[in-house]
């Protein structure tokens, strides 16, 4: 009997093979960069490699395309996000600023974080950001999205739950 991972991977090298660099060129042109482009191109097939069972697609750039869109939607959203922080850099006192090595710390727990808000649900995230960024309470919240206070206190939970996840695996 064939081994299943062996079939697996030689589904992903005829995909690679045959939609790489019009993947790639795809992409450069959504992003005018080629080096942006060869590096989503290469985490659109790293997802693939955890995704589904390649045989099954039977429009493999249809596919390759809406994997890529949703990381191209989540490189625009750190790229967003790193601006953000650096522009609240630009104007803190220079012995304020953090070292090369804070920088670099803090860039990437905002992408943590960024990634971990990701996977909550719609409604759950604009709660979380709500009550952490805008400084609501949770009775402003439930008016603002129209729930009640328990499902506030119930999406709170669960954002809470999700961060202590983050940090349980971090240490």
């Amino acid at each position: 009997m064939p081994d299943p991972s062996f079939a697996a991977q030689q589904e992903l090298h005829a995909l690679y093979a045959s939609h790489h660099s019009w993947l790639r060129d795809w992409l450069r042109k959504k992003l005018g960069n080629s080096a942006d482009a060869a590096d989503l191109a290469h985490d659109t097939f790293i997802r693939l490699m955890v995704g589904r069972d390649l045989t099954a697609i039977n429009e493999p750039r249809a596919y390759l395309t809406r994997v890529a869109k949703g990381i191209l939607i989540n490189w625009y959203q750190r790229q967003a996000l790193e601006r953000a922080y650096l522009d609240a850099l630009a104007v803190l006192p220079e012995q304020k600023a953090p070292s090369p090595e804070q920088h670099h710390l803090i860039l990437e727990t905002l992408h943590e974080i960024d990634t971990l808000l990701d996977r909550l649900p719609r409604p759950v995230k604009r709660a979380f950001l709500l009550s952490q960024i805008e400084g609501m309470k949770y009775d402003a919240i439930a008016t603002e999205l129209g729930v009640s206070l328990i499902t506030v206190k119930r999406y709170m939970k669960q954002a809470f739950l999700q961060c202590l996840t983050l940090m349980e695996v971090q240490v």
